[in-house]
């Protein structure tokens, strides 16, 4: 069994999405004069490796703290995008590759190895994007999330976030962006725990995710 971290360090000076404030991480007691040591954190909801629910974009759809913790486990696979280029779309016909596992998968991740550009202005760029028959396809054949190694599911430059409404608009459907090591996953079906911070009323929430690997899956 292989264990991988796919979750980006928080830090202050760590990449966020163009006019979120970064977040800070404050000295709050010390141990020479507390006899402790406690940090004071303070960070936007979507920041580093984190998960968007329904509630992010829709008034009266579900937040995070309101779904199952089924919701946040299940089966996964990684497509392989690293052959797309910048701004190039990423159609179902590339999904199907995968196929059986594509639609036995619960949740779908997308390797397009944009997270190497973490921590650099290249990692703003036109990463690639995913179609919108992909969206469809997610809803119809019932997934439980879809993520990314790149900063939003839709282009940077789009603030209309088409993509975004097109899945969050169904109710239960979880996108989590800024994933990292992909490509250290392979090809088969793995276990993904991606558990968001549990506040309430969360429209996102920062989240460890980890892929667990067993030998026979990551061949």
């Amino acid at each position: 069994m292989r264990i991988i971290d796919l979750t980006h360090l928080i830090t202050e000076d760590m990449p966020v999405y163009p006019g979120t404030e970064p977040p800070k991480l404050q000295e709050a007691n010390t141990y020479a004069r507390d006899g402790f040591k406690e940090t004071k954190l303070e960070m936007f909801s979507h920041t580093g490796t984190h998960m968007d629910a329904p509630a992010h974009l829709f008034y009266g759809h579900a937040t995070l703290d309101a779904l199952p913790i089924e919701q946040f486990i299940g089966s996964a696979v990684v497509i392989d995008c690293t052959g797309f280029k910048e701004g190039e779309r990423i159609s179902l016909k590339h999904v199907l590759k995968t196929q059986p596992l594509a639609s036995s998968a619960d949740f779908l991740l997308f390797y397009t190895g944009w997270d190497r550009f973490w921590g650099t202005d290249a990692y703003f760029d036109d990463y690639p994007t995913v179609t919108e028959d992909v969206i469809d396809f997610v809803v119809k054949s019932g997934k439980k999330g879809i993520g990314f190694d790149v900063i939003g599911l839709d282009a940077i430059s789009d603030g209309e976030l088409p993509l975004h409404k097109r899945l969050l608009s169904q109710g239960k459907f979880l996108i989590i962006e800024n994933l990292r090591n992909l490509g250290r996953i392979g090809d088969g079906l793995f276990t993904l725990y991606a558990l968001p911070l549990n506040y309430i009323n969360a429209d996102g929430a920062p989240t460890r995710v980890v892929a667990v690997c067993h030998e026979e899956e990551s061949l």
